[in-house]
């Protein structure tokens, strides 16, 4: 991770890095023939947080947050991809050539590689708010208030709505 001047400009790049290791070590363990549960996907992020030398300088608040957000859009992803045969940028909801090619690569990852866990989420997990302040990465999330819709190309706070003011999201889905 290269050092940003800009602050959220760095978050971002810190949630991408958290998320290329969680996938890096989730395809090791699908390549041993192993299994992925729910907790090996938190522990995997846990793990890559911890041993990822670039992320020890942020703060353990910060840290934390990344790591909820990874989670959180892994879910996503993940239920996406097993609901659906629909492909990336219809999860994104927009053109690919957007998303940085490293990004864009892991994607897929997701539903190749962790669906046996993502799917036992879907039983007891609903569909997540998310708030102003928080990280998000790429896709399109709605204005729970006005349906007004943010475009995330790369990882990246989430800030309050442009048309209304409101600070609750949630992602869009073409699942209906």
């Amino acid at each position: 991770m290269r050092k940003s001047p800009d602050p959220i400009q760095a978050l971002g790049e810190a949630y991408e890095l958290l998320l290329e290791k969680t996938l890096d070590e989730l395809h090791i363990k699908d390549a041993r023939q192993q299994n992925i549960l729910k907790k090996d996907i938190q522990d995997t992020i846990n793990k890559a947080a911890q041993n990822t030398p670039q992320l020890q300088s942020l703060d353990d608040t910060l840290l934390k947050q990344i790591q909820e957000a990874v989670h959180r859009d892994l879910h996503s992803a993940g239920q996406y991809f097993s609901e659906t045969t629909q492909e990336v940028k219809d999860w994104l909801g927009f053109e690919l050539q957007l998303v940085e090619g490293s990004l864009l690569n892991l994607l897929p990852k997701i539903a190749d590689q962790t669906t046996v866990g993502l799917l036992e989420w879907k039983q007891d997990q609903a569909k997540r708010s998310l708030h102003t302040g928080e990280i998000a990465g790429p896709g399109i999330l709605v204005c729970d208030s006005c349906g007004e819709q943010l475009q995330f190309h790369r990882a990246g706070h989430i800030p309050p709505c442009a048309h209304c003011s409101n600070t609750v999201f949630h992602r869009l889905s073409n699942l209906g």
